[in-house]
């Protein structure tokens, strides 16, 4: 009889301290924006305690919650197609009712000439952010149009510049139809900036399909992840 007291006793104990921890746990919050229109942005959110790192992770959509154990600062990372990418603290010494709130609005990157301006030696390359392509098809949407006249203009001015367009798809659907689907974009794009006044001679090109993807998880954050043209600097 003593000894089941004793253990009711402990477990009553170990379910107090499990309670107590639950409630005292500290939650950072946020939604995730368009800076400039204020619409939800899907995005991949990767995060990690610091100072060591002990515990970290990634989740997607347009908000996130993360539980700040142990009184740990976490950073985090907020990325999604389009947009620059996000880097912030969290600090539960910033908690109010237990909740740290840190919404995160999502800015335009760099014009692709900028970008260059300071990645422009040979063998360095950038994603073209702002490059979209109609779902399944090389159609380039009009949103694309400022980016590739910047990147029109810059091999315009740079005469001597050769620049690799490399050709992406996510990993979902026959992978001989995704490489053609990555070359017909990159063939596409070349299309476009000789129309805009750069030298075909300038410009080649490389389909790599779905075989070098950022992100093997099935979301549809990860698709837009994967579904990209890079741009390499091969001379300049």
């Amino acid at each position: 009889m003593k000894a089941i007291i004793t253990v009711a006793l402990v477990w009553i104990s170990i379910k107090a301290t499990f309670c107590q921890t639950s409630d005292t746990l500290i939650y950072a919050q946020g939604n995730i924006v368009n800076g400039a229109t204020k619409e939800a942005v899907v995005a991949k959110v990767s995060y990690r305690s610091e100072p060591y790192g002990n515990i970290m992770g990634t989740l997607s959509g347009n908000s996130y919650s993360i539980p700040l154990f142990d009184g740990q600062r976490y950073s985090i990372t907020v990325e999604a197609p389009g947009f620059a990418p996000a880097k912030l603290l969290l600090d539960p010494a910033n908690a109010v009712d237990r909740k740290v709130i840190q919404h995160v609005e999502l800015g335009l990157p760099a014009p692709v000439e900028k970008k260059v301006e300071t990645n422009y030696s040979v063998g360095k390359s950038l994603t073209l952010q702002n490059l979209i392509f109609s779902s399944g098809t090389a159609t380039i949407t009009k949103e694309s149009y400022p980016e590739l006249d910047e990147l029109a203009k810059m091999l315009r001015t740079n005469s001597n510049m050769i620049i690799l367009l490399e050709g992406h798809t996510d990993i979902v659907g026959d992978p001989k139809k995704n490489m053609k689907l990555s070359q017909d974009r990159v063939d596409e794009v070349t299309k476009y900036l000789v129309f805009k006044g750069a030298r075909k001679s300038q410009i080649q090109t490389k389909a790599f399909g779905g075989t070098m993807p950022i992100s093997r998880e099935k979301t549809e954050a990860a698709a837009k992840l994967n579904r990209r043209v890079v741009l390499k600097i091969l001379r300049n």
